[in-house]
């Protein structure tokens, strides 16, 4: 698959609800740890998430840091740490599977990240981009007209997946 870096470059970051799920890809990490561990500012030392003094939305970006990586495992074992409810560990549990090619199990994440929060474009644009992969446009543009009727218009997620459905290639973030 070939990454699409333009559009993320043209499309502006929005915070959505839920934690502030955002839109575009992370930062890269200014510390790297091996495995599924979380750099913690605090003690200065790669440790293991529930053992940090990291706030919910540090784990999170570290959890979207590894799955931009291609560290999809690590990304998975650092999401457990969340709450179960956080939209964004469900949206990246949904993202990591469909880069190992688990689409039904990545469909389901995607599906109840929906269902906590209809605005989490995020995931829709991952969901849609998921059928892209696997042929089914016709569901990846409903998901499309989803981000939009949620106000996801001019945004990355809206701009990936458009992208997505009019080349066939998805996105790595």
């Amino acid at each position: 698959m070939r990454i699409l870096l333009s559009a993320a470059l043209l499309a502006p970051t929005i915070a959505v609800a839920n934690g502030g799920d955002n839109d575009a890809p992370p930062p890269r990490p200014a510390v790297s740890c091996e495995g599924a561990k979380v750099y913690d500012k605090k003690t200065k030392t790669c440790v293991d998430a529930q053992e940090s003094s990291l706030q919910t939305e540090e784990i999170y970006l570290t959890v979207r840091q590894l799955a931009y990586a291609g560290r999809y495992e690590d990304a998975q074992t650092l999401a457990q740490a969340l709450p179960q409810d956080h939209t964004g560990r469900l949206t990246y549990m949904g993202f990591t599977h469909r880069k190992l090619g688990n689409l039904e199990l990545a469909n389901l994440f995607y599906e109840q990240a929906i269902a906590e929060n209809p605005h989490n474009i995020l995931a829709r644009s991952y969901m849609g981009q998921g059928f892209v992969e696997s042929g089914d446009k016709v569901a990846a543009v409903a998901q499309l007209r989803a981000i939009r009727a949620h106000g996801g218009a001019g945004t990355w997620s809206e701009t990936a997946l458009q992208n997505a459905i009019a080349t066939g290639s998805t996105y790595n973030y």
